[in-house]
């Protein structure tokens, strides 16, 4: 409006020193005819007058009085031929920065954006005046940026159906249609270098997503090789635990019955005693091995889930164990087993002692992860040991994208968090090809 206002009253102006000037030369001509005397005659001075004044306002008035749609228009086809000279610089890095400039004092913005689609997201590429180094901005779509404050007027850049760019303007006042006819002739001119840019950012972005993936690669490869090494560890403590000493009083039984058979005075009853003792050791043993197979692959896991097979272990504990929740679905055996083995690995660690205080189990699938919360109100054991024990279920956590906590929230309270993604394969959220975070 304020720019509207000023050209009218420049043409008003304009108007008005025309007809002043127009009036002055005639009165000049007709003047100085008269004194002139009968070698003009007085019929022909007002033509006479009328001539000179056109001559002179042809010649003068355009440089001193200049119309200022000439000049809006000179101005557009000058922002023009720069936008095009700028677009053929070879070099995207001055190409955009000057087409920022070119839309800015073309349009006598405060600040010109041009923004590259990357994706739904649209990126802040250059700037006029510039903004603060090393800071991109980013927002979602088209009509997030429409919806933004600093922004009066875009002109989007299509490819087809497809959009690779927006040129923006914010202005202290309107926009006029000649604002928004040099943004699209600038759009329509510069179309192909913006495209370019759009697919470099977007090539840029991909290659980025690679990198990410590949290192995510090699830390899940480590992580797994940790995880291998752990149920390694526990297999070989598991089966120790199993075969020291019941193994030991087994080879002892047997070794006194051979002994009371290979006498010179034979004594069969010392010896069927004795295999009958190695026979109760060896259902010992028999009974342990089937526990630590049932540890190693058990069948409710693989048949009924997590919370199947954590009920079958607390069934057997001295401590009374209140487990609740349960999984909404049936999730890969990966990520079953992991949070069925922290947990296991927890109540077996915190009720294998007689208590009246119950421990109290939760599982809950949720917000895209399974969650496990133990929470004792009266454990035997401190965080830090529990940790220790837990250190191999965590390292298997890990490898699957998952985690652990020990909280200590009140004296005496002891509550062990530990959560999975619900799919096995890393989390990456990818849009068009553009976004990705790696979790």
């Amino acid at each position: 409006m304020v720019r509207m206002a000023r050209a009218t009253r420049t043409r008003a102006a304009r108007g008005l020193l025309l007809v002043a000037a127009v009036a002055a030369v005639l009165a000049a001509v007709v003047q100085g005819g008269r004194a002139a005397g009968p070698a003009l005659p007085a019929v022909l001075l007002p033509f006479a007058a009328a001539a000179v004044a056109a001559t002179g306002l042809h010649v003068l008035a355009p440089r001193f009085l200049p119309d200022p749609a000439a000049r809006d228009g000179a101005a557009r086809y000058a922002a023009l031929a720069e936008a095009a000279r700028r677009g053929q610089s070879g070099s995207l890095e001055h190409a955009l920065p000057g087409l920022a400039r070119v839309v800015a004092e073309g349009t006598r913005a405060d600040r010109a954006v041009v923004w590259l689609a990357v994706g739904p997201r649209l990126v802040a590429a250059a700037a006029h005046p510039p903004g603060p180094e090393g800071v991109r901005e980013t927002v979602a779509d088209l009509a997030a940026l429409l919806a933004r404050p600093d922004t009066d007027s875009v002109v989007p850049v299509l490819d087809g159906t497809v959009l690779r760019a927006v040129l923006a303007v914010r202005k202290p006042s309107a926009v006029t249609a000649a604002d928004r006819q040099l943004m699209q002739d600038v759009a329509s001119g510069a179309a192909l270098v913006l495209r370019v840019a759009a697919l470099n950012a977007e090539l840029a972005e991909r290659v980025q997503r690679a990198a990410a993936l590949a290192r995510e690669l090699h830390a899940s490869r480590h992580r797994l090789a940790s995880a291998r090494e752990s149920e390694r560890r526990r297999l070989v403590a598991e089966l120790g635990y199993a075969t020291g000493d019941r193994l030991e009083t087994l080879r002892a039984e047997v070794a006194a019955a051979r002994t009371a058979l290979a006498g010179e005075r034979p004594d069969p009853a010392a010896a069927h005693a004795a295999l009958g003792r190695a026979r109760e050791r060896l259902e010992e043993l028999l009974d342990r091995f089937r526990a630590v197979a049932r540890g190693v692959y058990p069948a409710v896991l693989r048949d009924q889930g997590p919370a199947a097979a954590l009920d079958e272990v607390v069934a057997d504990l001295p401590r009374p164990v209140r487990t609740s929740g349960r999984p909404a679905r049936r999730l890969p055996w990966e990520l079953e087993s992991g949070i069925y083995y922290v947990a296991a690995s927890a109540v077996r660690a915190l009720a294998d002692r007689p208590a009246d205080t119950p421990l109290a189990v939760r599982l809950e699938h949720a917000a895209g992860r399974i969650e496990l919360e133990v929470e004792d109100p009266a454990h035997p054991l401190a965080a830090e040991r529990l940790a220790e024990l837990l250190a191999d279920d965590a390292d298997r956590l890990a490898a699957l994208g998952g985690g652990m906590d020990l909280e200590v929230p009140a004296p005496g309270v002891l509550v062990l968090r530990a959560w999975l993604p619900d799919r096995v394969e890393p989390v990456v959220v990818e849009t068009a090809g553009t976004e990705v975070a790696v979790r």
